[in-house]
């Protein structure tokens, strides 16, 4: 029942506990999910066969953006062509498992990669959600490893080649936006009658102007002064607000099934929303009991409710 998950942080793998939400109480799904890029080892998420995946090369020491060396588009072997498809296949898993929980006419926020993307939309359209828009999220600054081509012909001795080349690079452009996807539960009845039924399928767009002007599906959010950043992947908690005041009203659930840092709860307790949350990690768990203001968690060993967290172990 909700009531064991309301206004908690499970440490727990969400996959174990999703299906025991009640059907059709959850007024919004809002999730930071892993990306399967491998970002960290909790976004490792095919059948990973290469020991090198992960590890550090000369040319990442030394620097914040990319401390650990990811796989590269075309991959290492054969098997790495199904990280696509394994990482659809395990978005469906809890897709799937999500879907019986929200009311009809919810939304539904996945921030993901633009690599990956595609496959997390095919999982949730699978899974019965219907795609209404793909926000971007503009981010501060980005991390640009676009590596000079010359460069690498220089290291191999091709002065010639590099010459020729000089000016070209090997990677993408500046990735200043992530996508997310924004789908939300289908209804049986009109629009209108959902909306009175289920309070949710409307968007409050006069609480979200911004400087006077109704917002635009380009968020240009940053982190504020005052935020401290405590998650490679965090989000800043202004824009995760702003998704939650455009979606919900007060007293109404948001459930967040990979919290992180804790930045879905920051904001919906700052919005007087109630929250529902997993982590796997307790010490994330514990950095959201000190971003709420509560104790950590005596010990991480046990089985225990305390304050907002559940730890099952």
């Amino acid at each position: 029942m909700n009531n064991t998950y309301l206004n908690k942080v499970t440490n727990a793998d969400c996959l174990e506990h999703l299906g025991f939400l009640e059907q059709e109480t959850i007024d919004l799904f809002l999730s930071d999910i892993p990306y399967g890029i491998g970002l960290d080892d909790w976004d490792v998420l095919h059948n990973n066969t290469n020991t090198a995946y992960l590890g550090a090369s000369p040319a990442q020491e030394g620097k914040s953006g990319f401390k650990r060396r990811g796989k590269p588009i075309n991959g290492w072997s054969s098997a790495d062509r199904n990280i696509g498809k394994e990482y659809q296949e395990w978005c469906h898993q809890w897709a799937s498992l999500v879907y019986p929980s929200m009311k009809e006419g919810a939304s539904v926020f996945v921030f993901g990669a633009r690599r990956t993307l595609h496959r997390v939309i095919n999982a949730f359209e699978d899974s019965g959600f219907l795609l209404k828009d793909v926000l971007a999220w503009k981010k501060p600054s980005a991390h640009h490893r676009a590596q000079r081509f010359s460069n690498v012909l220089e290291k191999r001795g091709l002065q010639t080649e590099s010459l020729e080349w000089e000016g070209w690079r090997l990677g993408n452009l500046a990735p200043i936006y992530e996508p997310i996807a924004w789908f939300f539960k289908p209804y049986k009845i009109t629009a209108t009658d959902n909306i009175l039924k289920n309070q949710v399928g409307a968007i409050n767009i006069d609480a979200c102007k911004i400087n006077g002007t109704s917002p635009t599906n380009l968020l240009d959010f940053g982190f504020s002064a005052h935020e401290k950043r405590v998650h490679e992947a965090q989000k800043p908690v202004q824009l995760i607000e702003f998704l939650i005041q455009l979606t919900t009203k007060e007293q109404q659930i948001v459930l967040d099934p990979f919290m992180g840092s804790g930045t879905t709860a920051v904001a919906a307790k700052n919005l007087q929303r109630q929250y529902i949350g997993f982590e796997l990690s307790i010490d994330y768990c514990e950095i959201t009991n000190d971003r709420l203001g509560l104790e950590r968690l005596p010990t991480a060993k046990s089985k225990m409710l305390h304050n907002n967290v559940i730890t099952l172990f």
